[in-house]
């Protein structure tokens, strides 16, 4: 958001690549703040492309530009849709989509318009620990970690719970990102994804498993329910697979293992 500053530390360091992972991320946030969530996410990225743009003509520099949309451009599908393709519409249900879809279309048009080499990532739903305690997966791990060290009463409280996700490690997701730079193309748009599908409250019964506490109940906190959800998202991750060779390594069980001992240590740390 500035870009004085942003333009300063470009000249000077010049990288080879920039991953643009900037962004107000949060859906739910969105709604609250629909106005600070477009400026971060918009205006932001229009920052970072017209410096590249400026430097680029001045100085000839020309770097990879990863530009990180989300799969939340998509909206809700339908299911004759799934999996879900690049190429399918793009019908957003959140500020936070919206801005995402801007944000991914003026990656496209700085490419066509002044072959600013971006890439653009449309991410599906990913995570692992130290993960944010407002999304969904480490919410309910840290609240489940919370319980069994009696720092909270044997309640999880949750949203929608049949939402179905494929969930993917963000270590893979790493690794994703690194092989797009190195092998894809510019001006290309290529979902990244997992491959373990399942609505959130099987996630839950997953997490809850890995606990030797037993009784927590699960309680709907309206609070945590969205005004427009999207509630059906499986990738077709094949353009991506094809040209970097990139799988997911890592089972969901694991990344969930680790996420809910990531919340654990916390809360140890916390007695010392």
């Amino acid at each position: 958001m500035d870009p004085f500053s942003l333009e300063k530390i470009i000249r000077k360091t010049k990288p080879d690549v920039i991953f643009h992972l900037a962004a107000q991320s949060y859906v739910d946030f969105s709604f609250l703040a629909p106005i600070s969530t477009l400026e971060a996410n918009v205006i932001g990225t229009a920052n970072l492309l017209e410096i590249i743009k400026k430097i680029k003509i001045e100085e000839n520099y020309d770097p990879i530009v990863h530009i990180c949309s989300s799969s939340e451009v998509y909206g809700q599908v339908k299911k004759e849709e799934i999996p879900i393709k690049e190429d399918n519409p793009l019908r957003p249900v959140s500020p936070y989509a919206v801005s995402k879809v801007a944000e991914d279309m003026l990656g496209y048009q700085y490419w066509l318009s002044w072959k600013i080499k971006t890439i653009r990532t449309r991410l599906f739903t990913h995570t692992g620990p130290r993960r944010g305690d407002v999304f969904v997966e480490s919410s309910f791990a840290k609240q489940i970690a919370a319980i069994e060290a009696k720092k909270a009463k044997p309640v999880v409280y949750v949203g929608n719970l049949k939402s179905v996700r494929t969930f993917m490690d963000v270590r893979d997701a790493v690794r994703a990102y690194w092989l797009l730079v190195v092998k894809c193309k510019p001006g290309e748009v290529y979902n990244i994804g997992g491959k373990e599908t399942m609505t959130v409250g099987e996630m839950l019964k997953k997490l809850m498993s890995l606990s030797k506490r037993e009784g927590i109940k699960v309680i709907i906190d309206p609070k945590r329910l969205r005004p427009s959800d999207v509630t059906l998202q499986i990738p077709s991750t094949s353009k991506f697979q094809k040209e970097t060779g990139w799988k997911p390594k890592i089972p969901f069980d694991q990344t969930l293992k680790d996420m809910l001992d990531y919340w654990r240590d916390y809360y140890k740390n916390q007695e010392k």
